[in-house]
Order: structure tokens, then C-alpha cells, then sequence
């Protein structure tokens, strides 16, 4: 009854949410959430509880929990004159606390993925995806109902083991207001989770019903190896130690004081990610400012996701951002993960500058898979292209605008080529300011001729992409990826096949997406590339713009034009 009421008052605020926890609190599947909840904690207990030592006569035992002197990996177990051993019941109860915090983590974020996706997916076969569209309800009124409410089940099975994984951390150790923390940040992790989820099953609509087994099973993948990096691996002082700050499970370790998700491994010297830097500024060094860290970058995140939801739930087939809202995206996603390649690892062959050579060539290949999402996310499909191409002229407003580069910089229907280029021209500024301002300049040069090779590829990707957009054919979205899948698959194949070392002919490296590990061993084929390159860029965006103004003949036009050249073929044949 009181459920009821509860879900009442929560329809009154958000209609969504009525219709999806109406759907979902039917008795039969709140008893076996329920059931499933308390039975596996009840497992979990008892398989702690099979780990703790018993006595086995006058043999001397050891086991984890206990708190005599430390033989190789376990400790010697004490008697406490019961019968029984001195047991350290605080690590046992953090080892509790820990293990149910990852199962949560990950049943929250790959679970509640699968359902969200999954969802979309039926509504969008059964066509109740269009009749939401028509409702009064704005999108974020809708998608957040659909995120309160899809994965409710889910939310009440969290929801009864909430009360032993708040005992554990107690009776752990774990300060309250730091558990507190914890929650604020897998919250938000949720957020920024679901957020992607529904926009994967927004976008992803041909795919069926694979994309929630594509979406989760890539969400539990990246969980998994993120989380064994943090566990074993710690600060790497590569820009990839950013992707780590999107797994919540980063602050279990500063929860229990370890290095890692063993609370046994405790260290007044060293912490895992204590050395995390970010422009300088220590964000590993307390639970509190990785914590916030984290929240950030979420929050941010969850703004963008938001940014493309609101585009696309209404209108399917509108880009997913706008072009000012990419320029702004590439500038905080180049500061963000920049301010992780200033503080590179040191080896005993190379100095720091070497380091930073390193760092600049990893964030090349980040800038690739951004440019990648970019185009993606930016290029006009055929029909918009071809009303642009067609209609813009009849617009009054269209020369005070600025006329067609004004169009092509910040229009939504004008193709993306000219964007990316400024997309690309922000990030290069950004790390070519970075690279010159290296103490070393042997490192220089060929991190600057990466960098332009790596913009110059970037730019060949987005205009190939937009050809193949402006297909006839139905699948034109498949044949753009195909094609840039490969242009940047099929080369290092090609070469690998032929053995076409990289020590041997580097040159012919070069137009491939790993130039920048070619250019030590390249000398002045460099200069060969880029121009082959450019030569390549120019013609690509020749046939783009042919493509255009064929596009933008009006239909009559095209008929009329086909007839005057039939006549005078008639004509011709007569007079001959």
C-alpha cells in the first residue's frame, strides 16, 4: 500500500516514471529482487565466513584474519582462550564492505546499461518511441523518468543491501562521512552511465536487439580492466590514467587506507594513485579531492550526454551536437586530458623530455578515437545535405548571415569537413603550444611533424566520411565506417603482409595511423607524406563539393536538362 502511494505521488511529479514503475513493481518481480538481494548476501556471509581459521589440534595455523606474526602471505593465528583465535574482525568486515561495493559497482553500471538499452530498444519496436516524441513532456522530463524508472528492480535490490554494506563499512573502519563520498560519486557514475546508454540505444536503432548486449558487454569490459589496473597497476603518469578517474571503484582503496582493494596491504609511504597529478595539482593525494576529481569529470561528462539526448530524442535524425558545441567540447576534452601528459614517467634511457614525447604521442592516438566521434557526431546525412545544398540560396536571411563560410562553420545542415577543421585546428594549437614549450628540443621536430601528419589524416577520415554520407544507397552509415575503418585497419595490414617492416620502409609507415612511432627512422620522407597527403585531401574535397552541387540541382532542373540532351542527340542522329 505504501509502495503504491509512493509511486502515485511520483507520477504526479513525472508521468514517465508512473508508466515505467508501473511496469516494473508488479508483486511477483519485487519478491524475486527481493529474494535475490537477501540471498546473496546471505551467500556472501557465509563464504567470508568459511575463511575464517579453524582449530586443527596442536597445528599451528594460519589464515588472513588473524593477528599473530606474518609468515610469508598469511599470519600466524592466536589463541583468545575460548577455543577459538584472536580474529581481526576490522579486515574482515572491510574485505565484506569492498567486495559487496565492487558488486554493486558493477551490477549498477552494466546491469542497469543492459535494461536501459534494452528498453529503448522494445519501445522503439512496438512504436511507443514516436507516440513519447508527440507528448507534451520535454526530453529531459521523459529520459530521467526513464532513468528512475527502467532500472528500479535493479535500484531496490541495491536498496536491501544497503543496510550490511553500511555495517561493514562501520564495523571496517570506514569513516561516515568519507562512505557518504562514496555514494556521491557511484551516484554519479549511474548518471553519467545511463546517460550513455540511452544515448547509445538512440542512436544505435539498426542495430536491434544486439545493442544491449553491445552496450553492457562494452560497459563490463571497461569496468573490468579499469578496475584490475587500479588494483594492481596503480598511476601509470600516462594520459591514460585518465579513462581510470570513470570507474567509481578508484576511491575504494582511500576508503580502507590500502594500496589497493586489499585491505591488508596498508602503506604509510606509498598509495597507488597518491602521485595522480593534473596540471600539477595532486588530486590523488586525499580520498576527499580524487573524490570531487571524479564527481567532476562526471558532471562534465553528464552535461555533454545531456547536450546530445536533447538533440536527438526529438529529432532521430539531427546530428547529435551542434557545431559550437563541438568546438567547445574538443577545448575541454584537450585541456582535460592534457593536464595528465605534463607529469610523464621517468625511465632509466630517457629523461623527462623523452617522457613527454611519449605522453604527446599517446594523446595523438586519443585525438584520433575524439575526431573519430566527432565526425560521427557532426556529419549531415544525404537528404539534410541535399536540401542544403538545394535551398540555401532561397533563404533572404542567408547573406547577412554570413553567407556560405558562416554556414559551413556554424550550420547544422552544411557538411562537417570545415568543423572538423576547426575542432583540429583547436587541439593542434593547444599541443603545439605544449610542445614548444619542452626544455629539450631533440624531441621537438618530430613530435611537431606527428602532429601535422596526424591532423592532415584526420582531416582525409572526415571527408571520406561525408562521401560516403552522401550515398544513394540505404546503408550509407555502414559504408562510412567501412571505409574509414579502412583506411586506418587496412594499411598496417597491407604492410605487415607484404613485410614491409617499419625499420626497412618507414616511409611508406607514414600513411598509416602510427606514423608518429615512424619518424625517428623516416628523414625526409616526412616531407613526401604530407605532401601526398595534402594532394589526396584536396582531391577528396573536390569530388566533395562536385558531389554538392549535383546534389543541389533541383529535380526539375535535372529533367529538364536530361530531355534538351536527348533532343539534341535526336537532332544530331537525323542531320548525320
Amino acid at each position: 500500500m505504501a509502495l503504491n502511494n509512493l509511486v502515485n505521488q511520483l507520477g504526479e511529479l513525472n508521468p514517465q516514471v508512473f508508466r515505467e514503475l508501473k511496469g516494473s513493481f508488479k508483486q511477483r518481480n519485487v519478491l524475486i529482487t527481493v529474494a535475490i538481494s537477501l540471498v546473496g548476501q546471505l551467500v556472501m556471509l557465509i563464504g567470508f565466513g568459511s575463511q575464517l581459521p579453524v582449530a586443527d589440534g596442536d597445528r599451528t595455523i594460519y589464515n588472513r584474519y588473524c593477528t599473530g606474526v606474518k609468515d610469508y602471505s598469511n599470519l600466524t593465528c592466536l589463541p583468545d582462550g575460548f577455543g577459538g583465535f584472536e580474529i581481526n574482525w576490522s579486515l574482515w568486515w572491510q574485505d565484506v564492505f569492498v567486495w559487496l561495493s565492487l558488486i554493486g559497482i558493477f551490477s549498477l553500471l552494466v546491469v542497469g546499461t543492459y535494461m536501459l538499452i534494452s528498453d529503448l530498444s522494445k519501445e522503439e519496436s512496438r512504436g511507443t518511441l514516436n507516440f513519447l516524441r508527440l507528448t507534451p513532456q520535454s526530453s529531459r522530463s521523459i529520459l530521467g523518468g526513464k532513468l528512475l524508472g527502467v532500472p528500479a528492480l535493479l535500484y531496490l535490490a541495491v536498496g536491501f543491501a544497503l543496510p550490511l554494506h553500511f555495517w561493514a563499512a562501520i564495523a571496517g573502519k570506514v569513516h561516515l562521512l568519507e562512505l557518504l563520498g562514496f555514494y556521491t560519486v557511484l551516484g554519479t557514475s549511474c548518471l553519467f552511465c545511463y546517460s550513455m546508454a540511452l544515448l547509445f540505444g538512440l542512436v544505435s536503432r539498426s542495430l536491434g536487439g544486439f545493442q544491449a548486449w553491445l552496450g553492457s558487454g562494452a560497459v563490463l569490459i571497461f569496468v573490468w580492466i579499469t578496475t584490475m589496473v587500479i588494483h594492481d597497476s596503480g598511476v601509470s603518469h600516462y594520459p591514460a590514467d585518465w579513462l581510470t578517474l570513470f570507474n567509481p571503484t578508484m576511491v575504494l582503496p582511500y576508503l580502507i587506507d590500502s594500496n589497493s582493494f586489499d585491505g591488508s596491504r596498508i602503506s604509510t609511504y606509498h598509495r597507488s594513485f597518491q602521485d595522480l597529478r593534473w596540471f600539477g595539482i595532486h588530486i590523488g593525494v586525499s580520498f576527499w579531492t580524487m573524490a570531487g576529481f571524479i564527481v567532476l569529470n562526471y558532471g562534465v561528462g553528464s552535461y555533454w550526454l545531456g547536450q546530445g539526448l536533447n538533440r536527438c530524442f526529438h529529432n532521430p535524425k539531427a546530428t547529435l551536437i551542434n557545431k559550437q558545441q563541438s568546438y567547445w567540447l574538443t577545448a575541454s576534452l584537450q585541456a582535460v586530458i592534457l593536464g595528465f601528459a605534463l607529469n610523464p614517467q621517468y625511465k632509466n634511457w630517457g629523461g623527462y623530455t623523452h617522457g613527454l614525447e611519449e605522453n604527446s604521442q599517446m594523446l595523438l592516438v586519443f585525438n584520433v578515437l575524439l575526431f573519430l566521434a566527432l565526425i560521427a557526431a557532426l556529419s549531415p546525412h544525404r537528404q539534410t545535405l541535399q536540401d542544403w545544398a538545394r535551398y540555401r540560396h532561397q533563404d533572404r536571411t542567408f547573406r547577412k548571415k554570413g553567407g556560405v563560410i558562416a554556414d559551413l562553420i556554424w550550420g547544422d545542415k552544411s557538411p562537417a569537413v570545415v568543423a572538423v577543421a576547426i575542432n583540429c585546428a583547436i587541439a593542434s594549437a593547444m599541443l603545439l603550444t605544449w610542445i614548444l614549450l619542452w626544455p629539450a628540443n631533440e624531441y621537438k621536430i618530430p613530435a611537431l611533424f606527428a602532429l601535422l601528419l596526424n591532423s592532415s589524416l584526420i582531416m582525409i577520415y572526415a571527408t571520406v566520411a561525408q562521401l560516403m554520407l552522401l550515398m544513394k544507397t540505404q546503408k550509407r552509415a555502414a559504408g562510412a565506417v567501412i571505409a574509414v575503418g579502412g583506411l586506418i585497419l587496412l594499411p598496417p595490414i597491407l604492410f605487415w603482409i607484404g613485410s614491409m617492416t617499419l625499420y626497412e620502409t618507414p616511409a611508406i609507415w607514414l600513411f598509416s595511423v602510427f606514423h608518429w612511432g615512424i619518424l625517428p627512422y623516416a628523414n625526409g620522407s616526412v616531407f613526401l607524406a604530407i605532401i601526398a597527403q595534402s594532394l589526396a585531401l584536396t582531391l577528396f574535397n573536390v569530388q566533395l563539393g562536385r558531389q554538392l552541387r549535383q546534389a543541389g540541382e533541383s529535380t526539375t532542373k535535372a529533367l529538364l536538362s536530361g530531355k534538351t540532351e536527348k533532343y539534341q542527340a535526336r537532332v544530331s542522329h537525323l542531320i548525320h
